[in-house]
């Protein structure tokens, strides 16, 4: 049996997607309360892992008057344009080395958090960029 592209092949990728997106929703969620830690790049990453694992999560994140106007700027999690990937590297990378250097004392916890920046970044990298609409090519 085939399946679609954008759906999971098997329950370990699943079941994956579902921890990572239901992770990073739970950060994007205190990133929007917390002023140092970046709520796009979590909202943008739950979006693209609910895509695929659980489409009607994506659907409500899409309608939400909170997230709504994230996820529908990235459409099905597919793409990011340039610019907010820029903005949101460069954010999450200040926030998030800003609260290693200034608030952060315990070495295992600076860990943790620049490896949940470098993961952000990466991921953020990995996805590819908006199309540029033909007037501004």
């Amino acid at each position: 049996m085939a399946h679609p592209p954008d759906q999971p092949r098997g329950a370990p990728q699943r079941i994956f997607l579902l921890i990572t997106g239901c992770l990073s929703l739970a950060l994007g969620l205190v990133g929007a309360v917390l002023p140092l830690l970046p709520t796009t790049p979590f909202v943008i990453l739950a979006a693209a892992c609910f895509a695929s694992a659980w489409p009607a999560m994506h659907r409500r994140m899409a309608e939400s008057r909170l997230l709504g106007p994230i996820v529908r700027s990235h459409p099905g999690g597919r793409f990011i344009p340039p610019r907010t990937k820029i903005g949101a590297i460069l954010f999450t990378l200040g926030s998030i080395g800003a609260t290693i250097v200034f608030a952060v004392e315990a070495p295992w916890l600076r860990l943790t958090l620049a490896a949940l920046a470098l993961g952000v970044t990466a991921f953020l990298l990995w996805m590819p960029s908006a199309p540029r609409p033909p007037d501004e090519a």
